[in-house]
């Protein structure tokens, strides 16, 4: 497990030598997300703009196959077929094991009622979703290029209070999102694109050595 983390990490890199003040920060977010999964918890995702659009991104490669295959097991399989011999080969077939991610931004009639109905619920909505679905074990993955938006500090405060740990993907020097974060990932730079810019190769590596974990029969 080792090797293999520290080649991907190495392979990251060897592209964004930039990225080597991360180095550390990455490997440790990826064993918060291998423990959570081990466990049977879930990740949530909040973010905001292109962050948010980052973090359905993320869940795009978690809850199906990234790059090798995540076939059903022959356990599952049967049990399909046991329901319905027909639509449950198919279904065998064709659904493909997930890791289970959550993007809270995805939620609109909640999260315009609750903009509607609460004072100040715009920069509450977040933190009311960590509240409703956050277990102890869960994950919270907080994106903000500054480190410092309000509607995502506020989830990480909820989290940190329901016994979820936070993994911060964010700038230069982190904010106040390194504060509370368990694991702060700090891309090298200032400018928000530029942030943008170097959050998608980590968020790919992360998932990358997530997929080899967990799929990987080899």
């Amino acid at each position: 497990m080792k090797d293999s983390v520290k080649f991907q990490v190495d392979l990251l890199i060897d592209r964004y030598p930039a990225l080597e003040v991360c180095k550390e920060s990455i490997i440790n977010a990826f064993y918060v997300l291998k423990e959570c999964f081990s466990s049977g918890h879930k990740l949530l995702i909040v973010g905001n703009g292109g962050s948010c659009s980052d973090a359905e991104h993320i869940a795009g490669e978690l809850m199906k196959s990234f790059k090798m295959p995540r076939k059903c097991s022959n356990e599952m399989i049967s049990r399909l077929r046991a329901i319905d011999q027909k639509r449950g080969a198919e279904l065998g077939e064709a659904l493909q094991k997930g890791l289970p991610t959550l993007v809270l931004s995805n939620h609109q009639s909640l999260n315009t009622a609750f903009i509607n109905d609460v004072p100040n619920g715009g920069l509450l909505f977040y933190a009311q979703q960590v509240y409703g679905y956050g277990n102890e074990g869960d994950v919270l993955l907080a994106i903000s290029t500054s480190g410092n938006s309000d509607n995502i500090l506020n989830a990480t405060v909820v989290a940190k209070a329901n016994g979820l740990k936070v993994v911060g993907l964010t700038g230069h020097d982190g904010g106040e999102l390194a504060r509370f974060a368990d694991v702060a990932i700090k891309a090298p730079q200032k400018e928000t694109f530029m942030v943008q810019e170097l959050h998608l190769p980590i968020y790919h590596c992360l998932c990358l050595m997530l997929e080899n974990h967990f799929f990987n029969i080899n």
